[in-house]
C-alpha cells in the first residue's frame, strides 16, 4: 500500500520524509519486558521514547551538566527506533545482548536511509552519540533511558528485575547512569535497590 501512497507527491524529499514517518509507526508494534506502571500490559518502544522525552524536560533542573534541550529530545525520541527491525533486547539476557551491536547497526544503515541523506546523517549521529554516552547531551538522554525502567520496576514488583534474575552488582551497573547523571536521585535509588533486594525482586 504504502509503495503508491505517495507517488505523484511533486518531492522526493518530501517523499522520503513521509515514508519514514510512516515506516516508524512501526515502533508502536514493538513490545519491551517493561509494563506499564499499572501492571496491565507491556509497554510498546513508542509509549517509552514518548515518556523519556516528557522525563527530560520535567527533571532538567536537576541533570550535573548542562545540556542542549533540543538535541536531547531528538535522541529520546529517535533513540529505539532501530529496533522496528532488530527488535527490543532484553537487559538482563547475557546471551542475546551478545549480537545486540550487530543487529542494531544493520538496523540503522536500513532505517535512516529511508530519510532525504542530511536528515539521515544528522539522525543516525544523534543514535551513535545517545549510544556512545560520551557527551553531555548523550549522559542526560541515557539516564532517563535508565531510569524510566527503574520507575516501572518499583511500581511492579520489580518485573523485569524478577524475570531477568537481576542481581544488585547488574541493577547498579544499569541505574549507573541515571545516578550520575541526575546525582540528587543517587541516594534515593540506593534506598530503592536495597528494599528490592529485602522484597526478593533484585538477588543480593
Amino acid at each position: 500500500m504504502t509503495d503508491d501512497l505517495f507517488t505523484g507527491i511533486g518531492s522526493g524529499r518530501l517523499e522520503r520524509q513521509l515514508r519514514f514517518l510512516t515506516e516508524i509507526d512501526k515502533a508502536k508494534l514493538i513490545l519491551r519486558r517493561t509494563l506499564l506502571t499499572d501492571g496491565s500490559r507491556r509497554e510498546n518502544d513508542a509509549e517509552h521514547s514518548w515518556h523519556l522525552a516528557v522525563m527530560a524536560a520535567v527533571l532538567q533542573e536537576h541533570a550535573r551538566e548542562p545540556f542542549s534541550m533540543e538535541r536531547v529530545l531528538k535522541m529520546t525520541l529517535i533513540h529505539d527506533l532501530v529496533e522496528i527491525y532488530a527488535g527490543d533486547t532484553f537487559a538482563f539476557d547475557t546471551a542475546a545482548n551478545a549480537g545486540k551491536e550487530d543487529r542494531e547497526t544493520a538496523a540503522a544503515d536500513r532505517l535512516f536511509a529511508l530519510l532525504p541523506p542530511d536528515q539521515g546523517q544528522e539522525l543516525r549521529a544523534l543514535w551513535e552519540e545517545f549510544d556512545a554516552m560520551e557527551t553531555a547531551d548523550a549522559r542526560y538522554a541515557a539516564a532517563l533511558d535508565r531510569l524510566q525502567p527503574f520507575l516501572h520496576n518499583l511500581c511492579t514488583q520489580g518485573h523485569t528485575w524478577v524475570l531477568g534474575k537481576a542481581t544488585r552488582q547488574q541493577v547498579m551497573e544499569r541505574s549507573g547512569p541515571a545516578m550520575e547523571a541526575l546525582p540528587a536521585l543517587r541516594p534515593w535509588m540506593e534506598a530503592q535497590i536495597q528494599k528490592a533486594i529485602q522484597n526478593g525482586w533484585i538477588r543480593p
